[in-house]
């Protein structure tokens, strides 16, 4: 009996084994690769990417070793190849190669982030791929549009595109994704509007589609969206105001609309957003006061930016009690108000406050205690610091006691007297008047002699003044030809050195001297693109053939300072229309190396006219509108920084040579080593305007007229004239090879004479009447940025405005007055640009009896290789230029003082 029961255990026993391993052996051939077609597939595919042996062996399973792949029940569901490498051959010319991909039936998920994949999303994605569910193609070097046919992927939960250059409309078939849970398409150049579609994704969480150039307003419908977390549409081009549906998403989180164009008060709807940690309306154009019961419902908020708007009011007193707030930003606003005092909130230790350029006024209360940083400056705070305020606190500019670099008294008194206020005077007590009346008249003699010679000796000393000014003035007009203070910048006018303490995690990736080395050839001579006047520039292909261009550093023949100041100026701003930094090398003591994204038609310069393919050696002219839209490209580059950094950034360096052109002929803004911040307007100045002294183009603060935004102005007016009339060099010449030719091609150039500028115009473009028109706007822009008084030159946002809508530059009317009327208002872009044209030294009245076909003198400038159609030169039927005055009442008002035009800083 005894020997049965142990006979029976050892039955069960291996009856037990024996299913374990029949389990083990059915799970095995379930991970194998069952399908030879996918197989196959993803051989073609492991080709056409060049990945490596190491990542995919050849010779194993592919759903048990190969990395990134995942299987079920012997299918591929799942390929994930982020941040792989791929070999030498592969590298040397990454495509967006993938079409094995079509074979994979059950393909769930595809996963390509960081892995470069240049070229265009196909169009089979949306067909071939019906099982897909999560594409993540972020930072993947793609370009083009988005597929339309995206819209037939219905099982998608996730689509991540964002850090690409894809261009075009957001298809609005994207809203037919009812499954869709994560739509990420930020970091682009989308254009166009946000789909109305896009209030059916009742599915969504997440929705970014911030730094593109999306225009038009929010959908109100969005309110729709109950399941949304994060809404990020900053950095685009929105217009209209803030929806007040927006406060129906009661589980939004994360909330990003800054850097637009919204206007119109904030709505109090917004109170809804119960759960709200992070809101971010600033940099648009919000106005009106905030609502007062908008706050209190918000107490999570952690996160709360209102900057660079017009708001006016008082901060709700609520907001220095929220107990999760880590980071209040209202600088540059019209907020004004007392502080309050609240030692309750006194315990803060890592919170941010940032109030700086506003209204607000009073003492300092103790608000300030909870916040570890605060910025104040700008504003009217009157009183003592108190004891309590840290080190870290910025007062600038404003009216406390015992404080450097405060308002004046007379500001300050003028501040509190306008809003029935009483002014402390700094403390300064006022001084007793004598009561005895026998005094008073004891002193009146000597009360009237002192005035008397205090007058006397005030008008000698503006004598003196006087006459110095114009022996200065004279002395530096003997020793300067006209236009010195627009060529190139010297070489010891650099940036100031930078301020210490760079955030490096804000400039790309640090590389080793070895991955510099390895990606460009040990700097062989066949990837040297040229020598920079701050660097060699070199071609370089990264891990992950990602095209870059790097620049090389020598600190024995460059500024020590000018790879730290550029790193410091790209830690201060982001602009898509600035050259992007992928990062930087500083291991070498005497090299410093910066990585910059490649751009594939190099810069205007090189890309103006380009051989062709063909065997005659030929040359091939960029188009109108290409040219035009270059144009606008850079003209937005130097908006934002003359306009939208603080302080404002002068360039010092545009010409063709500086702006690079990506592969759609989108324009970054390069050659950054020389940018610096502009120099305030000083005393010097602002006397030589009250004395109406003669002042040449070459005065400026501190002898350095490429300091301020003027001189950029007219350095951009060299572009625009080399990209009207194609003759090359232009932007980069001497003003003394400049100055004939100019005065040779100017006077082709008039706001009232059309025929006139197709003497000039490259005659390797084809361009049809209405063109033309859009080249005269562009001629006659480039002559008001060229005129030589720089307090005349128009302000960089002006002539973006202007070559956005050129046709109204040059809108003809047909008129018996020969005198010019405007309704326009002082303050309007084309007022401002052209209101004191006919003032200029440059609109002359004398016409050459022959076109400008070449430059005397000697000039450097090339002539266009072309033979092109001169179908500009026509003149269109019925034209009478002697007899018919060109001329727009809205673009050209009538000539006004230099006073009443907004103008730029004085060189």
């Amino acid at each position: 009996m005894e020997m049965l029961d142990r006979r029976s255990k050892v039955v069960f026993v291996c009856f037990v084994v024996l299913s374990l391993l029949f389990n083990f052996s059915l799970e095995q051939q379930q991970q194998l690769l069952n399908s030879g077609v996918e197989r196959l597939a993803l051989l073609q595919l492991r080709s056409s990417l060049g990945l490596t042996a190491k990542q995919w062996p050849i010779k194993a399973d592919p759903c048990s070793v190969w990395a990134g792949i995942q299987c079920q029940n012997g299918s591929v569901i799942g390929i994930n190849i982020s941040g792989f490498k791929r070999t030498r051959i592969g590298s040397k010319n990454p495509q967006f190669s993938v079409d094995a991909l079509q074979n994979f039936t059950l393909l769930a998920s595809f996963n390509a982030s960081n892995f470069a994949l240049p070229g265009t999303i196909p169009q089979w994605f949306g067909t071939g791929l019906a099982s897909l569910q999560v594409l993540d193609l972020r930072s993947c070097s793609i370009s083009g549009s988005i597929p339309f046919s995206f819209g037939n992927l219905s099982s998608l939960t996730g689509l991540y595109l964002s850090g690409n250059n894809l261009t075009g409309i957001v298809p609005s078939t994207l809203g037919q994704l009812l499954s869709l849970e994560v739509l990420d398409l930020s970091g682009n150049n989308l254009t166009g509007t946000v789909p109305v579609t896009f209030v059916g994704l009742r599915n969504l969480t997440l929705l970014d589609m911030s730094s593109n150039f999306l225009t038009g307003g929010i959908p109100p419908g969005i309110g729709s969206l109950a399941r949304l977390k994060l809404l990020n549409f900053s950095g685009n081009s929105l217009s209209s105001s803030i929806p007040a549906q927006l406060g129906d998403i009661s589980s939004l989180v994360d909330l990003d609309l800054g850097s637009n164009s919204l206007s119109g008060p904030v709505p109090p709807d917004l109170r809804g957003l119960r759960n709200l940690q992070k809101l971010d309306i600033g940099r648009n154009l919000l106005s009106g006061s905030l609502p007062a019961n908008l706050f209190p419902p918000l107490n999570q908020l952690q996160l709360l930016v209102l900057s660079h708007n017009t708001f006016t009011g008082g901060l709700p007193d609520v907001l220095w009690s929220m107990p999760q707030l880590q980071l209040l930003d209202a600088s540059g606003n019209n907020f004004t108000g007392a502080l309050p005092s609240l030692s309750s909130n006194a315990n803060g230790t890592a919170a941010m406050l940032n109030l700086s350029q506003n209204l607000f006024y009073g003492s300092l209360g103790s608000v300030i205690r909870r916040f570890s940083f605060t910025d104040l400056s700008g504003n009217y705070f009157q009183g003592r610091v108190p004891d309590y305020a840290r080190s870290n606190v910025s007062f600038v500019g404003n009216c406390l006691q015992n404080v450097l670099n405060q308002r004046s008294s007379r500001e300050c008194a003028s501040f509190y007297a306008e809003r029935g206020l009483t002014f402390d005077n700094f403390g300064v007590p006022n001084a007793t008047q004598p009561s005895s009346q026998p005094r008073k008249k004891s002193h009146r003699t000597i009360i009237i002699l002192a005035a008397v010679l205090g007058g006397v000796g005030l008008v000698v000393l503006l004598v003196i003044m006087l006459i110095l000014l114009i022996v200065c003035t004279r002395r530096r007009s003997a020793t300067n030809q006209r236009g010195t203070g627009v060529g190139p910048v010297p070489a010891g006018a650099s940036p100031s050195p930078p301020r210490m303490g760079l955030n490096f995690s804000s400039l790309g990736d640090a590389f080793t001297y070895q991955q510099i080395l390895h990606a460009t050839g040990e700097f062989g001579d066949e990837n040297l693109i040229k020598h920079g006047h701050s660097g060699d520039l070199f071609r370089g292909i990264l891990e992950g053939g990602i095209h870059v261009v790097i620049k090389r550093i020598d600190l024995h023949s460059a500024i020590k300072e000018a790879c730290m100041s550029e790193l410091d100026f790209f830690s201060k701003v982001f602009h898509p229309r600035l050259v992007s930094l992928l990062g930087h090398c500083l291991e070498n003591e005497n090299e410093k190396f910066l990585v910059y994204k490649f751009m594939p038609n190099g810069d205007l310069s090189s890309s103006l006219f380009r051989k062709t393919n063909s065997d005659n050696d030929g040359l091939q002219s960029l188009d109108w509108i290409t040219r035009l839209k270059i144009a606008i490209g850079a003209a937005e580059g130097l908006s934002y920084l003359h306009h939208e950094c603080s302080p404002p950034f002068v360039h010092r360096d545009v010409q063709a040579s500086s702006i690079l052109l990506d592969d759609k002929f989108e324009v970054r803004l390069g050659s950054l080593s020389e940018v610096c911040a502009q120099e305030g307007d000083n005393h010097q100045h602002r006397i030589s305007r009250l004395l109406r002294l003669p002042q040449t183009s070459e005065q400026g603060s501190s002898g350095s007229p490429n300091t301020t935004c003027a001189y950029d102005v007219y350095c951009f007016g060299k572009v625009l004239l080399e990209l009207v009339t194609g003759k090359l060099g232009i932007s980069a010449s001497s003003d003394a090879a400049l100055k004939d030719w100019l005065e040779q091609t100017l006077p082709y150039i008039s706001i009232y004479e059309k025929d006139l500028v197709t003497s000039i115009v490259d005659p390797s473009l084809i361009i049809d009447e209405d063109l033309l028109e859009e080249v005269w706007a562009m001629a006659v822009v480039a002559k008001s940025c060229l005129n030589p008084k720089p307090a005349r030159r128009p302000l960089m946002r002006y002539i973006l405005k202007a070559l956005e809508n050129p046709l109204k530059v040059v809108r003809e009317e047909y008129t018996s007055s020969a005198r010019l009327r405007t309704t326009s208002s002082r303050s309007s872009w084309n007022a401002a640009l052209f209101g004191s044209w006919r003032n200029s030294s440059l609109d002359v009245t004398a016409i050459p009896a022959a076109p400008v076909n070449k430059v005397e003198g000697g000039s450097s400038f090339k002539q266009s290789a072309t033979t092109g159609s001169q179908g500009s030169g026509q003149n269109g039927e019925g034209m009478h230029s002697s007899s018919i005055r060109r001329q727009s009442r809205e673009i050209v008002p009538e000539p006004i003082n230099v006073q009443d035009v907004e103008r730029p800083i004085e060189v």
